[in-house]
């Protein structure tokens, strides 16, 4: 079971982040087509502009396409750094300036669970290119440099503790900042790359204000899980095991009754029923356990 959870961990998250990127890759695209300014068809670079109808990104909605050609990532971002949004994509602090415009824009990102868009973001060096498009256009930026203070190198990347709340600064100039765990698996610390606009900023747009939604800086959004899962959790977990005892019970004991008076025929329909039982039974069991592993994540921190 724990075997099959880390599997679940590891892979199968990875279909309900690919199914919700399908979606909202259609919305992010369609409103790309209705707020974007007009455009030849073979420009890449649409003009840096703010139409006055660029509506308010509310929480789960995309807001982005974030690429990083050099470390094979590509993914629509998401307004929210809650748990569940970070199983669509990377997610944007609400409470920093949305990428391309003046300001600090602060993202946060899986690195091995839910298709790890930023699993190999220590790979990032200084100098590469990160692309963000967004309805107020194509913004580039480029990868700053960092030297770290023990052993004096080089890298695009910093670590810093999960409380650090430098990430979130706005007195830095217009940059991108993407944080993940680190190391792997753990959640022990913060990877922090940061990377500068390369062009001017698109106009501001105002912070978002959410009701009965905290975005507090002061708290990391990434340390806890969802505690309203654990109904669900108990239920389907449950459930699952009850189908799996049944499975075991069908094939253990379901015997005919009409033929116990030819032992051979017996044994040979025994056989065919213990197999039939399990080749039924066991899908079924492991659909339910994908459901019960589901909210069982959701309980868990959202940083790895």
């Amino acid at each position: 079971m724990i075997l099959l959870f880390v599997a679940y961990q590891l892979w199968g998250t990875g279909l309900s982040t690919a199914r919700a990127q399908d979606n909202l890759t259609k919305k992010f695209d369609s409103q790309i087509a209705e707020f974007s300014p007009s455009t030849p068809a073979n420009d890449t670079q649409p003009v840096v502009t703010a139409p006055t109808d660029v509506p308010v990104p509310q929480l789960g909605d995309p807001i982005a396409r974030i690429t990083m050609k050099n470390i094979d990532s590509d993914f629509i971002m998401v307004q929210g750094v809650d748990l569940k949004w970070l199983q669509q994509g990377p997610g944007h602090f609400p409470q920093t300036p949305l990428p391309g415009q003046p300001g600090n824009a602060a993202v946060a990102g899986h690195r091995t669970t839910y298709q790890a868009p930023f699993n190999r973001i220590d790979e990032l060096a200084p100098g590469d290119l990160i692309t963000v498009q967004t309805l107020q256009g194509t913004f580039t930026y480029k990868v700053d440099s960092h030297i770290d203070p023990k052993e004096g190198t080089t890298s695009g990347h910093i670590i810093v503790s999960p409380n650090d709340l430098s990430i979130l600064d706005q007195n830095v100039g217009n940059r991108l900042t993407l944080m993940a765990c680190h190391p792997k698996f753990t959640a022990s610390q913060r990877i922090v790359v940061t990377a500068t606009l390369t062009s001017n900023p698109a106009p501001a747009t105002p912070i978002p204000a959410y009701n009965g939604v905290t975005t507090d800086a002061s708290t990391d959004a990434l340390a806890g899980g969802d505690s309203s899962a654990w109904p669900a959790a108990i239920f389907w977990s449950l459930f699952a095991g009850l189908a799996w005892f049944g499975v075991w019970w069908l094939a253990r004991f379901w015997t005919p009754t009409l033929l116990r008076k030819r032992a051979r025929r017996v044994s040979r329909l025994k056989d065919w029923k213990f197999l039939t039982t399990y080749a039924i039974g066991t899908p079924f069991v492991l659909v339910l356990m994908f459901i019960a592993f589901t909210n069982i994540a959701r309980l868990l921190p959202a940083s790895y």
